[in-house]
């Protein structure tokens, strides 16, 4: 009877169990090698070796990230393919590690790859600062290499001491960064990652303290921030994107749309708007006044309700639906406007239902930076920009005057699925709730169907009580403000 050290061979990375994905049966091992390995086990076996010297996946090729390594044991009278076809093919079942569905050796070799490459783009990440307690679980997963994790820093100092320690860089999150890390980290030459939300991020709110199943990391500025260029604007001017990978963003685009997806939410919730009456239907969706995207991106409107103004000068025959942010309606931003005072320029101010719902119930979108515009995008709508989004000057949208100065340097015309492949293929990270395994967003999709995957902890539902009741004293603050103006 041979020994067989480290069994499987592919297996998953952590926080995985090695064999949570696949199966070695030692006995059929055993049988397939005395009664003989078939021509086409030996064929395949050949293919998924390949692959694994090219994606560097599976025994001797994950040893630089801390598990075992594989050595086929020496069998008298078969040869060493034959001792791997058994291994690899034969005696080694597979499922999907996300579905649970029996895949073969060579799906389950490229999902290794997969894991590898999500790997290496991360490699660098040595700490991470500025990340809210609540969110450290999810986001160490992100920055995960097999068993190694980031440390945790709270100060731009401590931070900047791991990582010059460490040979790597520090993940910060874009809004939380603390005063002097860019200084010191320029100082000690380590490079800063600025980290945010991606734009499938959730069933639920990240100020609801749900964390995050998606995010985006770039070394270079952020999406958000157009006085400067980032990582995305970069790929989106840069790239150019191959058949397959645009025939896999419609797809993504279809799946989007037939599933009500949104930022925040999945599925179709009833609306409540009226029938129509043959006026326009414009959309304009609030955002939180102290976003960042709001400050560095919103040209030259101040808020709010300048935003819903310049719409109605602008559009007076259209019917204009305003919709608060669920952050600021929830309570835990700002940015409120009273519903009294928005009703004096929109004619409903709608609450309730999804977001995609609503996108498709109206014929445009006016928006400052929301990403409502980007949902409203591939959803084929009109979206006219009064501020500077990501989305903003690659010929798919219309933008006002005051923000063409800088979108001028996006010069690139995009199809809308260069835009999704550039915004959610390949800037944006995934991550599944489930598995805790970095996955793509057609996964992390249907965990967002999953109703059970978002339950609230009792943090959350605290969180919600908080927000609510605050949510209430600013509304009735507010009501009182109008009436004495009135």
């Amino acid at each position: 009877m041979m020994a067989h050290p480290a069994l499987p061979i592919l297996r998953a990375p952590p926080p995985a169990r090695p064999d949570a994905f696949s199966t070695f049966n030692p006995a059929l091992f055993e049988r397939v090698l005395d009664e003989g390995v078939s021509p086409d086990h030996m064929a395949r076996s050949a293919v998924v070796a390949e692959r694994m010297c090219a994606l560097r996946v599976g025994g001797e090729f994950w040893r630089d990230e801390g598990w075992e390594r594989f050595t086929p044991a020496p069998r008298l009278g078969r040869s060493l393919g034959e001792v791997l076809a058994a291994a690899l093919i034969s005696a080694t079942t597979y499922r999907d590690p996300f579905t649970g569905q029996p895949i073969t050796a060579e799906a389950y070799v490229e999902q290794l790859g997969f894991w590898r490459a999500a790997m290496d783009e991360v490699r660098s990440i040595a700490c991470c600062v500025g990340m809210s307690a609540w969110k450290r679980e999810r986001i160490a997963d992100f920055f995960r290499i097999g068993n190694r994790l980031p440390a945790f820093r709270r100060s731009a100092r401590g931070a900047v001491r791991v990582a010059k320690a460490r040979k790597g860089g520090i993940a910060v999150w874009s809004t939380r960064m603390p005063s002097g890390l860019e200084r010191l980290a320029a100082a000690a030459s380590v490079p800063l990652f600025r980290v945010e939300d991606g734009f499938v991020r959730s069933r639920g709110l990240g100020s609801g303290m749900l964390p995050p199943a998606s995010i985006i990391m770039d070394g270079t500025g952020i999406y958000y921030d157009p006085t400067g260029p980032s990582d995305l604007e970069r790929i989106l001017a840069e790239t150019e994107f191959d058949a397959p990978t645009l025939a896999r963003a419609r797809r993504l685009i279809d799946l989007l749309v037939a599933r009500d997806i949104t930022k925040y939410a999945a599925g179709h919730a009833p609306l409540t708007l009226p029938p129509r009456d043959g006026r326009r239907r414009i959309l304009v969706p609030g955002q939180v006044a102290d976003d960042l995207s709001v400050r560095l991106g919103g040209s030259e409107v101040r808020d709010n309700l300048d935003l819903l103004t310049r719409v109605r000068v602008a559009n007076p025959e259209a019917f204009v639906v305003y919709r608060p942010h669920p952050d600021v309606d929830a309570g835990h931003r700002l940015g409120a406007i009273p519903d009294a005072v928005a009703r004096g320029q929109a004619d409903l101010v709608q609450r309730g239902g999804s977001m995609a719902g609503l996108i498709g119930e109206v014929d445009e979108v006016h928006t400052l930076t929301s990403l409502a515009g980007f949902e409203a995008l591939l959803r084929g709508k009109r979206v006219v920009t009064h501020g500077l989004p990501f989305y903003a000057g690659w010929g798919l949208t219309e933008d006002n005057a005051a923000g063409r100065a800088i979108v001028l340097r996006r010069s690139t015309k995009l199809t809308i699925e260069a835009l999704v492949a550039g915004t959610l293929l390949v800037y944006s990270h995934y991550i599944d709730p489930v598995t805790r395994l970095r996955c793509g967003p057609e996964t992390l999709i249907e965990r967002l169907g999953d109703r059970s995957v978002w339950q609230p902890s009792i943090l959350m539902r605290g969180r919600r009580i908080q927000g609510w009741l605050r949510g209430r004293l600013v509304r009735l603050a507010q009501s009182r403000d109008a009436d004495r103006r009135q």
